[in-house]
């Protein structure tokens, strides 16, 4: 079997780093019946929205199974733990609180603490509930302060339980796959949406930050951002500027305003009908000081420049995972260090990283080597940033289980533990064991 190691020395084999495994709410919990209905429900149940036409009804019934999974969580010596929370399951439609959920959160994070795992608590990863998109959802400034409020609610329900919070998880693709694209929920088309949406879930992270200041300063606060690299097809000169554009259309768009308090000069080359709407001091709440900064990372994207749009992305090369990414690990250092030589950065946790293998079952056995060789030589990319000067205090797998993979249903595989649907049997993977086997004898 394939292992992972780290080379002798690194700060990554040290008791200070953090290791852990992440979820989502969507993806895992199941139990509809005892929340209000998301956007993601509504996407579901739109034909053709999902690959497979599955939803999240039951996913891993993690609703039901979260003491087991708890315990496995714990069986796989992980420092930390990654969730998100449903943000219909804890708040009413008249912004109170939701006792039934609030208690299942609680449960779950009392146990965590019994077990000395540290609780890294998402407050927003994509399940917007349904009565607020149909409100105007993230095109609606409100939604923001709605946001706000349901922190405010949360953070002192859970006072004294959680390690960290992040306020977002990924709002690039909130803003763009839900509102510009539409292949995410609520499903919405048209570039004059996009930098909208990502406008006003920013003012929600900023407003939401002062909210944690206040009512938790002693867990690390901060935000979850998505990068996927933007390389140049050649070096061409027409290549390199499109390049260009799409990392700062794509990427920098939700980072420079947390830091420089504005957005990519880009902005001036796109239709006035496509700017976000700013209002005075939103900058300045947007880039509130964080704790942390949440980075996932999945693979790189190729441009070439194109005469009638800005960019265009071509398609990756060998060798991909089964969701049809380009591994490509050297991006992922050379992402750390760009970030951190481009801003002023606090610690960074690394709180997605994985890959979707076509794992197979066999005499009660997955082994995945694909996915333990992506896990090894993304791990080592990481220890490559931290030797430049990236300050990475943490590393979670993704994912802790195969889960509801979104627009793909329940066909992609990105678990370390491996899920039978119709039994809802866990399984270690291969690739868990060897997880397991790096933290546990690291010292």
């Amino acid at each position: 079997m394939s292992t992972l190691s780290l080379p002798s020395g690194s700060k990554m084999l040290s008791d200070d780093f953090l290791y852990g495994v992440a979820t989502a709410s969507f993806q895992i919990e199941g139990g509809i019946n005892n929340r209000l209905p998301c956007i993601w429900d509504t996407f579901c149940n739109t034909p053709g929205k999902v690959a497979d036409s599955s939803t999240g009804e039951v996913a891993c019934d993690h609703f039901s199974n979260w003491k087991q999974d708890i315990e496995l969580i714990d069986s796989l010596g992980v420092d930390a733990y990654r969730l998100s929370i449903s943000w219909p399951r804890v708040i009413s439609k008249s912004g109170e609180l939701n006792a039934e959920g609030i208690i299942f959160y609680l449960d779950i994070l009392n146990e965590l603490q019994r077990r000395k795992i540290k609780a890294f608590v998402t407050l927003y990863h994509w399940d917007l509930p349904q009565h607020i998109e149909d409100n105007g959802g993230w095109l609606n400034r409100e939604t923001a302060y709605l946001f706000a409020h349901y922190a405010d609610k949360i953070s002192r329900a859970f006072s004294g339980k959680v390690h960290a919070y992040a306020t977002l998880n990924e709002p690039f693709c909130s803003a763009f796959l839900g509102y510009e694209v539409g292949v995410h929920a609520p499903g919405i088309i048209g570039k004059e949406y996009g930098k909208k949406a990502a406008h006003h879930l920013l003012l929600a992270h900023g407003l939401a930050m002062a909210v944690l200041k206040k009512n938790s300063p002693n867990t690390l606060n901060g935000i979850v951002l998505n990068f996927t690299p933007c390389y140049p097809e050649t070096e061409a000169s027409a290549d390199v500027i499109a390049a260009a554009f799409a990392d700062d259309y794509f990427n920098q768009w939700y980072i420079k305003p947390l830091f420089d308090r504005e957005y990519p000069a880009i902005m001036s080359q796109l239709p006035a009908d496509n700017h976000p709407e700013v209002h005075e001091g939103d900058m300045e709440i947007i880039a509130h000081e964080m704790d942390f900064l949440g980075v996932n990372f999945y693979t790189r994207a190729i441009y070439r420049a194109d005469e009638d749009e800005q960019f265009l992305q071509i398609d990756p090369p060998e060798p991909r995972t089964d969701i049809g990414w380009e591994i490509y690990p050297k991006a992922f250092t050379e992402l750390l260090v760009s970030l951190n030589e481009k801003y002023m950065l606090p610690p960074v946790y690394i709180t997605e990283n994985g890959a979707a293998m076509a794992d197979k079952l066999v005499d009660g056995v997955v082994n995945d080597n694909d996915r333990i060789d992506y896990y090894h030589n993304h791990l080592n990319a990481v220890n490559d940033a931290i030797e430049q000067g990236v300050q990475i205090n943490g590393y979670f797998a993704w994912s802790l289980m195969d889960n509801f993979e979104w627009a793909e249903g329940y066909l992609k595989r990105f678990g370390i533990v491996y899920v039978d649907y119709e039994t809802q049997e866990r399984i270690v993977k291969s690739s868990g064991l060897a997880y397991k086997n790096l933290i546990t004898n690291r010292k």
